[in-house]
Parts: structure tokens; sequence; C-alpha cells
């Protein structure tokens, strides 16, 4: 089976409460009849993306937006509504960036930054756009800056455009970035949510020299955080998600402890916030998930609700990613079963 990991960081409890009205964490992700449509000022292209960088770079701006989309995609609508719909957050990213749009089960070709032409679909397994929407972020010399997958609120999409903007990425990891910005908080010790499915120390999680019998869920989470409550009060509650979750062991940690012994699923001695910088998280709940080995398989560092967290979750549990090594081409063929 496989590991399992949430994690909540640096984002959601510096986002003002929200009302149901206006939460943008708290939503149905079930299909929709989204059919991916793109705004008209998406780059006209003919899927030549070193060209289509060098056009955004010889225009003046700083890069290229290289977007994964589907219809029916929940997650994709809310992109296209919560963020690329609004005024200041579209002018400046139109002002720094080109944005070519691509189906990733599209069998069209695309010419990548190697130079290589292939299927569109193979080149979205390639750069491992697992979620739509997905947008991988080039910059001159045809270098990935960063890559977002999954649907990320207003506000970290335009940290996400600073950080690249304004070179960042050059020094730091994005979530180092977004760390500077909102310091560890002064109630960082405070309770995190409790769960009874949550396991008790000692937190021996090593898988490298012995698989293990069944899949690892650790949840790193921070007080006062709101997605990390939606997390806890939606999608975890849910009666199709609680049952897949029994085949996992769930542990729970506090992002910003730096005291309690953990023994990675590598077999590496760290704390949660050694683990935590280790890992790269940036986003308030990430999931990442290893196999009985120790091997790390899927990641969602992106809002997620029960349906996408559900079929996740049956995705890893399964071993489906041997086969479909795209979850959404295993999603869009099994997610009815």
């Amino acid at each position: 089976m496989a590991a399992v990991v949430f994690a909540a960081l640096l984002c959601s409890c510096s986002v003002m409460a929200a009302t149901p009205a206006e939460d943008v964490y708290s939503f149905i992700d079930l299909p929709t009849d989204y059919q991916d449509e793109h705004p008209d000022w998406f780059k006209s292209s003919f899927n030549n993306l070193p060209e289509d960088l060098d056009d955004a770079l010889s225009s003046g701006k700083k890069g290229l937006i290289v977007y994964f989309g589907q219809p029916h995609c929940a997650y994709c609508q809310a992109l296209m509504r919560d963020n690329l719909s609004k005024g200041d957050l579209v002018r400046y990213l139109r002002l720094n960036f080109d944005v070519v749009g691509l189906n990733a089960h599209s069998i069209e070709t695309v010419t990548g930054m190697d130079g290589k032409t292939k299927p569109i679909n193979e080149f979205a397994i390639e750069q491992k756009a697992q979620l739509t929407p997905t947008l991988l972020f080039y910059v001159k010399g045809r270098k990935l800056a960063l890559k977002l997958v999954g649907y990320h609120t207003p506000y970290k999409m335009r940290a996400a455009l600073e950080y690249v903007v304004d070179e960042h990425y050059k020094t730091q990891r994005f979530g180092e970035y977004l760390e500077q910005a909102d310091p560890p908080p002064l109630f960082a010790d405070e309770a995190l949510n409790p769960d009874p499915l949550f396991s008790t120390p000692p937190y021996a999680l090593d898988r490298s020299r012995f698989a293990a019998k069944k899949p690892l869920l650790v949840i790193f989470e921070q007080p006062r955080c709101h997605a990390c409550d939606v997390l806890h009060s939606e999608p975890l509650q849910n009666a199709v998600v609680r049952k897949r979750l029994e085949n996992f062991e769930v542990v729970q940690f506090n992002v910003w402890d730096d005291a309690t012994p953990v023994l990675t699923p590598d077999g590496k001695r760290l704390t949660p916030r050694q683990w935590s910088r280790q890992l790269g998280l940036f986003y308030a709940p990430t999931l990442l998930m290893f196999d009985e080995r120790g091997k790390e398989v899927f990641r969602v560092d992106s809002v997620v609700q029960f349906s996408r967290l559900a079929n996740v979750l049956r995705y890893v549990a399964d071993k489906a990613y041997l086969k479909y090594p795209l979850f959404q081409s295993w999603n869009r063929d099994h997610a009815h079963q």
C-alpha cells in the first residue's frame, strides 16, 4: 500500500475568516458542465512552447505560463471564475506573462522546452500535471521557475506570480518565500483539530527497510488555519472518504513543531518542521503519498474537497499509478465506478 502525508502550511490561517458565500475552500467539486473555455487573452499558439516563450521575452515579459485544464473540472472552473476574472490579478499576470492553454487529455502535439514534440497527454505525464488545473511558469533559459498543481486561491496565485516576476526562485523555494511574508505565528503551539483516526507516538514511520502493511497518512497542520478547519469539517467527514481512510494509519503533526522526533518513511530522524521544510511544502493542506518502500508517488498541495480526495485515496491505495501514471487519466475512466 502507500503512505499519505497531509500538510497544512503557511497560508490558510493568514487568510481572513470567510463567510460561507465567500469561502473559496468550501465548494462542491463534482464534475460540472464547464467545457474548459479559456479567456480570449490566452495566447493563440501552435503549441511550440520554446517559440511562445521567446515571443513573451521579446515583448518584455518575464516568461510563459502553460496551463493544463480539462472539461468538467470544478477546480479549473474555480480558477477561471475566482482568479482569471479579477481585474488587478489579471492585469498583473498579463503584464508579465503570456499564457498558453492545453487540454491535459488531448492527443494534439506540443513541442516542449527540450525541443521534443509529443502528444499533449504524454507531455502532461512528463510534467507530472497530476491535477487540473496545473500551471507551469517558464522563464529565460527555458527554466521551469515554479509549478502549481491544482486550484489555488487568488491570494496564493498573486504570491506565485510575484515570486516568479521578482526572481525569488533564483535564491529560495516558494515555501521559504511565503514564510518570509507569514512567519511562524505566536499561537503556533496551540492544539490542532482532533480526530479519533489519529495515531499516537512514537512516530516510527520508516518503511525503507521493511515494507509497510498499510498506507500511512500524516497530517501536518497549524493552529487557527481556516483551510485546515474546512478539511476537517467537510472532506474528512464525508462517508466515502472516511471509509477509504480505514485502510490508512493516520498521524497528525503541527508544521511548526521542532521538538517531536519523527522517523520518516525514508528512515531519516527529523522533527515535523524539519521534515516539512525538506519536502518543500508551501500550502495547507498538502497530501504527500508514499509507497510501501517510502517512495513518494503522489502529492496534492492545493485546495481539495471530498470528490477529489476520495478518488486520490482510491487511486493510491489501489496502486493505480502503476498502470495510469497520470491521475487525471485514471480518474476519467474510473471515478464513477
